[in-house]
């Protein structure tokens, strides 16, 4: 039996989404209100999820949530141990849980300027919000309760955790109308790690946060101190990284001519009709790509890459399969 999507054309998926691909609407959004089942599947699957975190990932135990990590201490039970904290650290680390109370949901969406992006389908920033939505209709699902931090270079939007319909329709609104504000030309440098430093003040431990964006700046100066931001987060809350990409940015496409591309943090020129520097390119593109993955690995309790170049539809159902 084949569970994939089906196939089709750019157009056909554009107007099911309700979406042009480069801003947003609340009417593109609520559409995702109809399909939670897209993040339940994966669970029932037993299968490696999309994004695991608290929705396609088993519980720890009926009314358990995770509650910190700690050094690992006598009479612990050895099947809590973290394995990533362990080996990053050299030192055995457990993870704590706790009676379930309330699970306070966290997204951390990123419309800033090299998020502004997109070759194929849509820009990377429409399908963060995308992913926000669907997470978001998720927990209002599931009674949780849902907080967001959304921003850009110029501005951003804190909301505290708050329970039913009207808690999502805060955050579809300010992603809305933020992906149709006008950024400007400045791009202001620290700019996630300034936004990671609200997120460690406004998630309550045990709390699942879901951070979308493109990391760009985990690869440059400010890496460290983002890194140590994430590492934050991660010793009390349950953190699921979705790093938002696009194919050109790995693989440029054969073609006669050199073109000028605005990537949101500058403007180059890329010489299609140059097989040495498509090459040079693609290999340059790599290694941004497993620095930034590394980074994230180490801290991060579930990490999904999730491309603009096709609906979450498809992608879903092609690792769910």
């Amino acid at each position: 039996m084949n569970n994939q999507a089906p196939t089709h054309s750019v157009a056909y998926w554009l107007e099911k989404l309700h979406s042009n691909g480069h801003s947003l609407s609340l009417k593109e959004l609520t559409y995702y209100k109809s399909k939670t089942q897209l993040l339940d599947l994966a669970v029932q699957k037993r299968l490696r999820s999309p994004l695991s975190g608290q929705y396609l990932a088993p519980h720890k135990g009926r009314g358990m949530e995770f509650a910190e990590v700690r050094h690992y201490q006598q009479g612990d039970d050895v099947r809590s141990i973290d394995w990533r904290v362990t080996a990053r650290t050299g030192e055995a680390h457990t993870k704590l849980f706790q009676e379930e109370k309330e699970r306070p949901v966290l997204l951390m969406v990123d419309l800033s300027s090299s998020m502004q992006f997109g070759s194929q389908f849509v820009f990377k920033s429409v399908q963060a919000a995308h992913v926000a939505a669907l997470v978001a209709w998720s927990a209002c699902k599931r009674g949780d309760k849902l907080g967001a931090l959304v921003f850009n270079e110029q501005q951003h939007h804190e909301f505290r955790p708050q329970s039913r319909d009207k808690a999502v329709l805060r955050v579809l609104h300010a992603m809305q109308d933020m992906q149709h504000a006008d950024i400007g030309e400045q791009v202001h440098a620290g700019n996630l790690l300034s936004q990671l430093q609200r997120m460690n003040q406004l998630a309550k431990p045990g709390s699942v946060v879901y951070l979308l964006s493109d990391f760009v700046e985990l690869n440059d100066e400010y890496g460290d101190a983002i890194e140590r931001q994430l590492q934050h987060l991660a010793r009390h809350c349950e953190v699921v990284a979705g790093v938002i990409s696009d194919p050109f940015e790995r693989q440029l496409p054969q073609f006669n001519d050199t073109i000028n591309v605005d990537t949101g943090r500058g403007k180059i020129s890329l010489a299609l009709d140059d097989a040495q520097f498509r090459r040079r390119y693609h290999r340059q593109a790599q290694q941004f790509d497993s620095q930034r993955l590394q980074r994230l690995s180490r801290h991060c309790h579930s990490l999904v890459e999730i491309s603009a170049a096709s609906a979450l539809e498809q992608q879903f159902s092609l690792r769910s399969a």
